[in-house]
């Protein structure tokens, strides 16, 4: 079992202050999402560490500036014009970027914003709220700054994991996939691999 102490000796670069919160809950909810052996448990705890800045971020920050609206949606933001209507008005950016899809509604429905990327790894949009509230007989719909709570913000990612099936890439320790899956691309993946190296050290006590 993880325990405060050899967390913390070994997983020497995750700030505790936010990591502590979720220690006592890993060996009983990872389990029910089949995250259950050790290889599955350190590809999940590696990717969300990663994901989440240490257990540190667990709600979207959508604090853009004009040129980084422009840079990251441009989609959206077709001009530096544009983008600076929205810029550093992270409810504004959230209801423009994730209208009309994942189950939103439209710009001023305020879904995008509602709805927003909560827990360790971003669940997003009102589709993917609902399917898990569906899941876990909560209501996340009329709620959803629950996702943000330690237990749901783990929960959701477990849920996440398994819905994507990436149990499979983690019994082949294949952390390239695991990544692909998790984030869309590679973003960071030699620190990913080093989240997995501490992990493994801690399922092998």
């Amino acid at each position: 079992m993880i325990t405060q102490e050899n967390f913390k000796t070994l997983i020497p670069d995750v700030n505790w202050k936010y990591a502590s919160k979720y220690v006592s809950l890993f060996d009983t909810v990872l389990p029910e999402y089949d995250i259950n052996t050790p290889l599955r448990k350190a590809n999940f705890l590696a990717q969300v560490t990663y994901e989440s800045g240490g257990f540190k971020f667990v709600s979207e920050n959508l604090n853009y500036s004009a040129k980084a609206l422009y840079g990251v949606f441009r989609k959206y933001f077709a001009t530096l014009e544009a983008a600076n209507i929205y810029a550093r008005q992270p409810e504004k950016i959230a209801n423009k970027v994730y209208a009309n899809r994942m189950g939103n509604g439209t710009e001023s429905s305020g879904d995008g914003w509602k709805y927003r990327g909560r827990g360790l790894i971003q669940l997003t949009g009102k589709s993917n709220y609902q399917a898990l509230s569906n899941t876990t007989k909560q209501d996340f719909i009329s709620n959803p700054d629950q996702v943000s709570n330690p237990e749901w913000a783990l929960t959701s990612a477990c849920w996440y994991w398994q819905k994507r099936k990436i149990n499979k890439y983690a019994d082949a320790d294949d952390i390239h996939m695991v990544t692909k899956l998790i984030n869309g691309g590679y973003n960071g993946l030699q620190s990913r691999q080093h989240f997995l190296e501490e992990f493994k050290k801690l399922y092998t006590l």
